[in-house]
């Protein structure tokens, strides 16, 4: 059975839930929690909640945090390879208004200290039709090797280039079959790589020839999946490798959803988007991602990141 390989971050989050975002010099009064999280964690845990044998590769501290993370993959049934670093584990401040909007501050810590080489003996297992998810969260020299082991292999890979504040060059783009921005990250992509300027809200009022057009000057090959929140997503394909669609280019609508949290829904979304092509390889592009939409909405309906992700969809 093919596998989901996830490399990233693991934290341990803080979570204050008030009526509106802090501004500059407030205080404010609200409910706290807290619970694991980190990009790679949410993804791992969204891959395996979404039906697929899922390996996460991450580096942890020596303390509390990390026995929460072999607990966690333990009771859900993920396969952890974690590297010790000395460095406490990673830790995030998590604001969450009433209508479900956040902010986040990362405190890398162990994550920062993930080593290309661990990554690289950690996959390698990975194989023919087995899916590869890295994020940015992690030193990029470790997510270049998580993404040439999958390469290498012939898996499919994905890169989900978040946080949209982390610089990468055209090297690590290109090493990913499947791009998986949200509108700010792909405006910071386009800025960057392109040197073409739009506001992210913009992003999804955009023309879809337009939209289609710039995804294919961000990566010439492949697959480009911006997500929009609320708003569904937009889907580009490159001519030579539309994936099984019929068109080249398309807009998915959102699944409806009574959202009081929206911390890890781009995290569901890529976990189960991986889950789903792990799992059922002669399906049409885009059924995997209307399959991770649905799973990304359910995940906006309980409180949290890692803890959120709903088990598998039924469909």
């Amino acid at each position: 059975m093919p596998r989901v390989f996830v490399a990233g971050s693991f934290n341990v989050d803080h979570v204050w839930r008030v009526a509106t975002l802090p501004s500059p010099g407030a205080t404010l009064s609200g409910s706290y929690a807290t619970g694991p999280g980190g990009k790679g964690f949410n993804q791992a845990v969204a891959a395996r909640r979404a039906g697929a044998d899922t390996r996460f590769v991450c580096a942890l501290g020596l303390d509390a945090g990390a026995q929460l993370a072999r607990a966690l993959c333990d009771a859900d049934g993920i396969d952890l390879h974690a590297a010790t670093a000395d460095a406490p584990t990673g830790t995030a401040g998590i604001y969450v208004d009433a209508q479900g909007r956040n902010c986040i501050v990362i405190g890398p810590g162990a994550n920062a200290a993930l080593d290309a080489e661990f990554v690289a003996h950690a996959l390698a297992g990975v194989a023919a039709g087995d899916v590869v998810l890295a994020q940015l969260e992690s030193p990029l020299d470790a997510v270049a090797r998580a993404l040439d082991a999958g390469r290498a292999a012939g898996a499919t890979v994905l890169l989900n280039p978040a946080p949209a504040n982390v610089a990468i060059d055209e090297t690590m783009l290109v090493r990913a079959d499947v791009l998986t921005p949200n509108e700010t990250e792909f405006a910071a992509l386009l800025l960057r790589h392109v040197g073409e300027r739009i506001d992210a809200d913009a992003v999804g009022n955009l023309d879809q020839q337009r939209l289609h057009a710039l995804c294919r000057e961000l990566l010439p090959h492949g697959s480009v999946v911006v997500t929009l929140g609320a708003s569904g997503c937009f889907v580009s394909h490159a001519d030579a490798e539309p994936r099984g669609d019929t068109a080249t280019f398309y807009r998915v609508a959102a699944e409806p959803a009574q959202a009081i949290d929206t911390t890890g829904a781009g995290d569901a979304f890529n976990g189960a988007l991986a889950a789903s092509l792990a799992q059922r390889p002669e399906r049409a592009f885009i059924e995997h991602v209307r399959f991770a939409g649905r799973f990304a909405a359910r995940s906006t309906e309980q409180a949290g990141a890692a803890l959120a992700m709903p088990h598998l969809v039924v469909e």
